[in-house]
């Protein structure tokens, strides 16, 4: 197994840099599993949600749909990116002075990273305190 970075795996989506992209299907398509942990799933989700590629809720879904379906990749933990997936379509739009947000999937990987973690040391962790309204519009949270 190999794990790449947050820059490989915008190049692999992206095709944006020949050289680079060509470099990083190489790795992708290999033969080894190469592991996406949550901060470079992260972090890419938010570059390609930002000003440069402005993709919007469901073409970040479909990402993370696109990502599950290689065959290559593994998750750091597949199951909790798929119920933050969940989360974060469910998660309904709230306007807050007079624009609409949302729950990002970062916010959903969140709670449900919290929620694993009870699970695996056999603790409560519930709720999930967030100041953020959006937020609070997944399961499991609550303002402080």
């Amino acid at each position: 197994m190999i794990a790449i970075d947050t820059n490989v795996l915008l190049r692999y989506l992206l095709h944006d840099d020949v050289r680079q992209a060509n470099k990083a299907k190489k790795l992708m398509n290999g033969n080894h599993k190469v592991l996406v942990v949550d901060a470079v799933l992260v972090e890419t989700l938010w570059v390609l949600k930002g000003s440069r590629y402005n993709l919007n809720k469901e073409q970040l879904t479909d990402t993370i749909i696109t990502l599950f379906a290689d065959a290559n990749i593994v998750f750091e933990d597949d199951q909790v990116v798929w119920c933050a997936l969940k989360d974060y379509i469910l998660a309904e739009p709230i306007k807050i002075k007079g624009k609409t947000k949302r729950a990002d999937f970062a916010d959903a990987l969140i709670v449900n990273k919290s929620i694993k973690y009870g699970k695996i040391h056999a603790v409560n962790v519930a709720p999930v305190y967030t100041f953020d309204k959006a937020a609070l519009m997944i399961d499991g949270t609550e303002e402080p």
